[in-house]
């Protein structure tokens, strides 16, 4: 069973707000993925705390 949230992000490139969906349930991950209005890859860090609550963050692929 996928469980996909949206989030909104700005974008680390243009910082235009943009809304991605995240897979909750997989646990930690880290993939990137395209701003969907300039296009520059956006790495997404995906971490899990004790308590199973959810962070994410993005970065440029430069950083």
């Amino acid at each position: 069973m996928l469980f996909q949230q949206e989030h909104a992000f700005f974008c680390p490139f243009c910082g235009e707000l943009i809304d991605v969906l995240v897979d909750e349930l997989s646990g930690p991950q880290s993939y990137y993925e395209d701003c969907s209005v300039c296009c520059s890859p956006i790495l997404f860090i995906i971490t899990e705390n004790d308590a199973g609550e959810i962070s994410i963050d993005t970065k440029r692929d430069d950083e």
